[in-house]
C-alpha cells in the first residue's frame, strides 16, 4: 500500500532526532512506498541533465525528486558527511559505490576503486553508508526509460565533493535546485 508524499513528510517529521538514524529512516521508507500520483507535480525533465526538484526542506532534512532521462548519470560524489536515503518509484536506476584507495587532500588527489553496485526500482529503498559515502547514480541506456528517485538528505547541504576518475582528482562543487515545491527556478533553462 502506498502513501502520499504529504504523509511521507509528516511521518519523517514525526521521527524524533534521537531516532532519525540510518536504519530507522531506511526501515520507515521501505515500509511506506510513495504514491507516484502524489509527486508528479515535482517532475521536471531535461535532455541535458538530470533535474533536482526540492519537495520539502527544514533544518533536519530535505526531500527531493530527481528526474533522470534514459542514459543520464550523476557525477561520482559524496554527501558532505550527511546521511542519505533514496527510493525509486518510477523506472530503474543503478547505484555504484566507490572506495578511496589513495587520497592526498592537500593536492586534491583521490584514486577510487569500484566496490559494490545495486539496482533500484519498484520503490526499493537504499541508504548511503557514512563509512563508504562515495557513489554514483546511473540511469543506464539499457534500462531504456525515464526514472525518478526520491532522496532524503539529513542534514541539508548545498555543496559536495565530486571526483574525476580520469584525472584522480576531486573538488567541492555547489548544488542547485531545478525546481522548488513544484515551481521551476527562474535561473533554470530546460
Amino acid at each position: 500500500m502506498t502513501i502520499s508524499i504529504e504523509k511521507l513528510i509528516d511521518g519523517l517529521r514525526s521521527i524524533t532526532d534521537a531516532d532519525f538514524t540510518c536504519d530507522n529512516v531506511y526501515q520507515f521508507l521501505a515500509a511506506k512506498p510513495v504514491d507516484v500520483d502524489s509527486i508528479t507535480k515535482y517532475f521536471f525533465w531535461s535532455e541535458n541533465f538530470y533535474t533536482r526538484n526540492l519537495i520539502y526542506k527544514d533544518e533536519r532534512f530535505e526531500l527531493m525528486a530527481i528526474c533522470w532521462e534514459s542514459g543520464q548519470v550523476s557525477r561520482v560524489h559524496n554527501h558532505a558527511d550527511q546521511r542519505c536515503w533514496m527510493s525509486v518509484p518510477v523506472g530503474k536506476l543503478r547505484g555504484q559505490n566507490f572506495r578511496a584507495v589513495e587520497i592526498d587532500e592537500s593536492k586534491g588527489f583521490c584514486k577510487l576503486e569500484e566496490t559494490n553496485n545495486f539496482n533500484l526500482s519498484d520503490c526499493l529503498t537504499a541508504k548511503v553508508e557514512l563509512e563508504e559515502p562515495i557513489h554514483q547514480i546511473l540511469n543506464l541506456p539499457e534500462f531504456n526509460q525515464r526514472a525518478v528517485s526520491l532522496h532524503i538528505y539529513s542534514k541539508p547541504f548545498d555543496s559536495c565533493l565530486c571526483y574525476c576518475r580520469d584525472t584522480d582528482t576531486f573538488k567541492e562543487v555547489p548544488l542547485f535546485y531545478t525546481s522548488i515545491r513544484g515551481k521551476l527556478c527562474s535561473s533554470v533553462k530546460l
